[in-house]
């Protein structure tokens, strides 16, 4: 990649042997694989100065480069996607780098924008990460684990994720609850930092590297957003991609 002072890039960690889904990117979607719908959506938003692949999989690695896509090898021990990413990024001359996760694909233009504009506004020099919610509103949605649930402060800090539903709806009726959707705008240097620290218990038990980042006093923008976000994290959220694709 030709260095370009200030740009701002984004990765899509992948890596074939997904723990809950095995070889979930690869699967079908619409007549296209999951991980190349989720490049492509990518690419199409133009607010990119290059999107990359990067994954330590032969497999996905060909995928995206038959077709005409951008892929890095990293290694296969990275813990993380952002261990995955930092890896990678290290000689690169870049501002903002934007993790989307491979199991996106409705990655959509004007949520990643609403992302990217805070490192614009008045508080930008406090931002360390920025990333996004969605608001739940189905109790089996919110009760989900698989649906990340993050509670903010009044200036829209993440205080905590928890695949618990926080805060807890004793009272269904009343409450606001918001699924964290895993794309991530790091600042380079906030990222490196990142993947410096160890992993810490919470990260360990909730098996949510987020938690890394506010042990260590990483400061996280929540930017919500209402467009849909579909993870695939399961095969009947692939079947729901699926029905929301057709």
């Amino acid at each position: 990649m030709q260095k370009n002072k200030n740009s701002i890039i984004a990765m899509i960690p992948a890596r074939f042997e997904a723990s809950r889904f095995p070889g979930k990117l690869m699967k079908d979607l619409g007549g296209m694989t999951v991980i190349q719908r989720t490049y492509e959506a990518t690419v199409n938003t133009q607010l990119f100065d290059d999107v990359y692949v990067v994954t330590d999989s032969d497999i996905i690695f060909d995928e995206i480069v038959s077709k005409g896509g951008k892929a890095l090898k990293s290694r296969s021990d990275h813990e993380s996607g952002s261990d995955r990413i930092a890896e990678v990024i290290v000689d690169l001359d870049v501002d903002i780098v934007v993790n989307v996760q491979g199991d996106e694909p409705f990655t959509q233009k004007e949520s990643l924008e609403k992302l990217l504009a805070v490192f614009t506004e008045k508080d930008a020099h406090k931002i360390d990460v920025a990333s996004l919610k969605i608001e739940l509103t189905d109790l089996g949605d919110i009760q989900n684990p698989n649906n990340v649930k993050v509670v903010t402060d009044a200036n829209d800090f993440a205080m905590y994720f928890s695949r618990s539903p926080i805060p807890y709806p004793r009272d269904e009726k009343k409450g606001s609850w918001y699924k964290h959707i895993g794309i991530y705008a790091f600042r380079k240097q906030a990222l490196l930092d990142f993947t410096k620290t160890p992993m810490t218990m919470l990260e360990a038990t909730e098996k949510l590297e987020n938690l890394r980042f506010l042990a260590h006093d990483l400061k996280v923008k929540m930017v919500e957003t209402n467009q849909i976000a579909i993870g695939i994290d399961t095969p009947e959220d692939l079947e729901e991609a699926r029905t929301h694709f057709n």
